[in-house]
C-alpha cells in the first residue's frame, strides 16, 4: 500500500471497485503523459482519493474508459481529457518534490537523492507549468520545519497548519465552486495523515535522530510497540478528533459531490479509520513517500 487514504476493500461494492481502479490507473496515465514515465513512481491511493473528489465535486469528468490489463499498461494514454485531472497531475509531481527536499534536510539518503534525480525533469516542467502550486506546496514545508525548529510537540497541530498551505491549490483549482468547507476537507485530511505518518514513522525516526513530534520531550523510547501501547488513549484521542474532523467537513461537502459517492464514502468512513486502526496495531507500509517505492514498487496497485 502506498497512501493512507485507501478504500476498505471488503465494503467496497464490485462496481466501485472497478471505478476506484479506473482513476488510480489515470493518475498514472496523467503522469506520464504530462511528465514522463518515471514521474508515474509518484502515482499513490491518497492523491487518488483527492483526484475522485475534485472530480466529483466539479462534475468536470463523470465518465472516462477504464485501462485494459496489460504488461505495458503505464504506456497506454490518459483516458480523461480533462484539465482537472492535468493539474492534479502537476500537484502530485510538486508534493513528490518538497517531500523529497524535506527529506534531503532530515536525513539525506541515496533513495532520496536518486528519486530527486530521477524525477528532475518532470519536477522542472511542473514548476514552469504551476509556479503557484509550487509555492503553496513549499510553503506547507516551510511552515513544517519552522514548527519543528521551535520544538512543537502537537502533530494535529502541525498537521492542520500543514494541510492549509495545501489546501490552497486544490481550491484554485475548483475555483468560483471552492468554499470553506472544501479547504476544511483537504486541511483535515493532511492532519489526518500527518498524524497517521508521524506514528507510523516512531522507530525509524528514532533510529535515524529526525524530527517527529511524538517523540519530543519523551524520554526512555524503546520501540513504537512500546510507545503506543503507554500512550494508547493520547494517541487514539488524537487521531479520532483529527479524523472525525475530516469527516465532518467531507459531510458539509458531500451534498456537492455529483458522483463516485460510494468510494468517496467507502474511504472517508471505513477506509481511513481502518488505515488508523492498523498504523496503531503494527507496521502499516503506508507511508506515502516516494522513496518507499525503491523498497517494494510492486506492492503498489489499486486492488489487493
Amino acid at each position: 500500500m502506498f497512501g493512507y487514504t485507501v478504500p476498505l476493500y471488503s465494503k467496497l461494492s464490485p462496481s466501485d471497485l472497478s471505478a476506484y481502479r479506473r482513476y488510480y490507473c489515470e493518475t498514472c496515465h496523467q503522469l506520464r503523459s504530462g511528465y514522463g514515465i518515471v514521474s508515474t513512481l509518484a502515482v499513490n491511493y491518497d492523491m487518488t482519493f483527492n483526484t475522485i473528489l475534485m472530480n466529483s465535486f466539479m462534475n468536470d469528468t463523470p465518465h472516462f474508459k477504464g485501462t485494459e490489463d496489460s504488461v505495458l499498461c503505464v504506456l497506454q494514454r490518459p483516458k480523461a481529457d480533462s484539465d482537472l485531472f492535468r493539474k492534479m497531475a502537476a500537484y502530485t509531481v510538486l508534493l513528490t518534490k518538497w517531500e523529497l527536499a524535506d527529506d534531503s534536510v532530515d536525513k539525506p539518503s541515496v533513495k532520496s537523492n536518486a528519486a530527486s534525480l530521477v524525477l528532475g525533469r518532470a519536477i522542472s516542467k511542473a514548476e514552469r507549468e504551476y509556479p503557484e502550486y509550487d509555492e503553496a506546496v513549499g510553503n506547507g514545508f516551510e511552515e513544517l520545519r519552522r514548527m519543528e525548529d521551535s520544538g512543537c510537540t502537537d502533530a494535529a497541530i502541525m498537521g492542520e497548519s500543514f494541510g492549509r498551505s495545501l489546501s490552497y491549490a486544490l481550491r484554485d483549482m475548483a475555483g468560483e465552486k471552492a468554499g470553506e468547507d472544501l479547504g476544511d476537507l483537504f486541511t483535515y485530511l493532511s492532519a489526518s495523515v500527518y498524524l497517521m505518518d508521524a506514528v507510523d514513522d516512531l522507530d525509524q525516526d528514532y533510529m535515524e535522530g529526525t524530527y517527529n513530534p511524538l517523540l519530543v520531550h519523551r524520554e526512555g523510547f524503546r520501540n513504537k510497540t512500546q510507545f503506543v501501547e503507554d500512550n494508547l488513549y493520547e494517541l487514539s484521542d488524537s487521531l479520532n478528533a483529527a479524523i472525525g474532523k475530516f469527516q465532518a467537513s467531507y459531510s458539509a461537502v458531500r451534498e456537492h459531490l455529483a458522483f463516485d459517492t460510494g468510494i468517496s464514502d467507502n474511504v472517508a468512513y471505513h477506509g481511513i479509520p481502518d488505515s488508523a486502526k492498523r498504523v496503531m496495531s503494527g507496521p502499516s507500509e503506508a507511508k506515502a513517500a516516494i522513496k518507499n517505492v525503491f523498497d517494494g514498487r510492486r506492492k503498489r496497485n489499486a486492488s489487493y
